[in-house]
């Protein structure tokens, strides 16, 4: 499994590959950058642009547009490029990080402090109408959440913990909270994940230097090794969904590999999901 630069790139913490099927472009953010990336496979076009704040991340939109999950809250981001706040809550010291969009359609957006103080952050439940449920509120660094195939389960990370941990998920709600997988000492902390179409469960390791998939009963079973240690988030991407997309970050190297902060992909490596736009 070799990997290939997608677009080269110095990102300072690169996360959030979403695949956008109705403009056939790979969605991705600069968190501390405060940039909106597109890459088109296709035709190698790029584009990137300014965000109002930090942006933990980018989601397509049912109607067009995107949904970010911004420093300050959640936004939309119309097609014609204007920008609106649905649900605004400033929190001194807290910034938004990963978040996904579930099967109904709803944003599951997580923030952390700044200084990863355990208890900091949450994770938010956002519909479209901007009405919240805050789902958890005792996270320290919210990060990778994902469905299973049928939508019955909910995988997440707050990675800090080391672990992937799954929930049942019912009717927008989630119970019965458990491990999945430990992360072993010295492999570094997961953070964002992606779920393939066979159930599997695919976890950048930030520190780790690599992407491993674990089956559905939580067996490691495929490891990509890359070149650079913060790997932050993986999604499949391409018309048949078989290509997966790898974010970077550069943040904190001292003296970081050339493609660290680029996005990387490794070709035909599975197949995955199509993700439900957010509603709204």
């Amino acid at each position: 499994m070799t990997y290939e630069v997608a677009v080269r790139a110095e990102a300072t913490l690169g996360e959030g590959p979403t695949w956008d099927p109705a403009t056939g472009r790979l969605i991705w953010i600069d968190i501390l950058g405060s940039r909106l990336n597109t890459y088109d496979p296709s035709s190698g076009v790029r584009t990137a642009r300014s965000t109002p704040q930090h942006v933990g991340a980018a989601k397509p939109r049912t109607n067009g547009g995107l949904v970010l999950n911004l420093r300050d809250g959640v936004g939309l981001l119309d097609p014609d490029g204007s920008f609106r706040w649905l649900h605004r809550d400033p929190v001194p010291g807290r910034r938004a990080n990963d978040a996904a969009v579930a099967p109904d359609g709803t944003l599951w957006a997580g923030t952390m402090r700044y200084d990863e103080a355990p208890g900091g952050g949450t994770l938010s439940r956002i519909t479209g109408d901007g009405s919240v449920d805050v789902v958890l509120d005792d996270v320290a660094v919210s990060n990778g959440t994902g469905w299973s195939p049928d939508g019955r389960l909910m995988y997440y990370i707050d990675s800090p913990t080391r672990r992937v941990d799954v929930f049942d998920f019912e009717s927008g709600r989630v119970f019965g909270r458990r491990p999945f997988v430990e992360i072993e000492e010295g492999a570094g902390f997961p953070d964002g994940l992606t779920v393939d179409a066979d159930g599997c469960v695919w976890v950048a390791l930030w520190d780790g230097g690599a992407v491993r998939r674990y089956t559905p009963r939580g067996e490691l079973d495929r490891v990509i090794t890359l070149p650079t240690p913060r790997v932050t988030a993986c999604a499949f991407g391409g018309p048949d969904l078989s290509d997966l997309y790898i974010t970077t970050a550069r943040v904190g190297l001292d003296a970081p590999h050339p493609v660290a902060g680029s996005l990387l992909v490794v070709r035909g490596v599975g197949k995955g999901l199509p993700q439900p736009a957010f509603t709204g």
